[in-house]
């Protein structure tokens, strides 16, 4: 039974860590919200960069075999270094939802919705091109808002989702770019219909990830699940309940405890660490 790690900015990576326990309930997992941080897509990668590496310290400290960047804006900045500096396998959320949409797509032309930051990177869209696939992309800021504030399923949320994607051009498969996105599912195939198939890359980066662990020979009962948060845990269990509830222990884990954190102390290697060949 291995322990995996988890982290995002927020709440949003709930969905990844959902999506992990469903193929692989067996593991022990820790989530870590830095939620007196998010959002992160409005501070400068660099800082971002250094969010991550004081988190994935925090984990691999805590022991964890495994880490999985369940936040597309860390993924799209920070997953480089933390794959060359962690002496465990690193996966992000990107590289597994273009793996998937460069699969299911019929025609070559993919689209990808996600938050200002993570479209604005441009992650997804050079991997996909660098595959030769066409990209339509578009930033939806509002979408984040509507699921947390629990109207996922409303009239509210298929004007939204209309508004982002009235113009698109003639995709055939969708990428659905941030973590909070899966639960708007009914509403995009409400607005782009079943001709378009919608890509979910927290269900793409459990295949991914479990695929690349040994399962061939699972483990039996339900793992354990603690939940680390910078913020107030409150409001995070609260918020959490939307996504689907919290599933174990919620710990506060203040920001300076983060910032008082040295890469050497906790086994982060200066370079060359062990890449993940399963996030790619």
């Amino acid at each position: 039974m291995s322990t995996i790690g988890v982290f995002d900015s927020g709440v949003g990576g709930l969905t990844v860590l959902q999506a992990l326990r469903h193929r692989m309930p067996h593991h022990n997992y820790i989530y870590l919200g830095d939620t007196a941080r998010v959002p992160y897509g409005r501070k400068p990668p660099e800082m971002v960069v250094e969010f991550a590496r004081e988190i994935a310290a925090f984990l691999c400290g805590l022991g964890v075999e495994r880490l999985v960047v369940a936040c597309n804006t860390a993924s799209a900045v920070a997953l480089p270094e933390l794959q060359e500096r962690c002496p465990v396998p690193v996966c992000g959320v990107i590289d597994p939802g273009v793996s998937a949409a460069t699969r299911v797509t019929r025609s070559g032309q993919v689209g990808v919705i996600g938050t200002k930051a993570t479209v604005g990177s441009g992650a997804y869209q050079r991997r996909l091109e660098a595959v030769g696939l066409r990209v339509w992309a578009r930033a939806c800021p509002m979408l984040v808002h509507a699921v947390e504030e629990g109207l996922a399923d409303s009239e509210e949320a298929d004007l939204l989702v209309r508004h982002y994607l009235e113009d698109r051009p003639n995709i055939d498969t969708l990428i659905l770019g941030c973590t909070h996105y899966p639960l708007l599912r009914s509403a995009i195939e409400r607005v782009a219909g079943h001709a378009v198939t919608l890509v979910d890359s927290a269900e793409a980066t459990a295949e991914v990830v479990s695929r690349s662990m040994d399962e061939a020979a699972p483990g039996s009962g339900e793992g354990t699940v603690i939940h680390y948060v910078t913020g107030d845990s409150a409001a995070f269990a609260h918020t959490a309940k939307v996504i689907g509830g919290v599933a174990g222990e919620i710990k506060l884990l203040p920001v300076r405890e983060l910032l008082n954190l040295d890469g050497h102390t906790v086994g982060l290697l200066p370079s060359h660490g062990n890449r993940d060949s399963a996030s790619s």
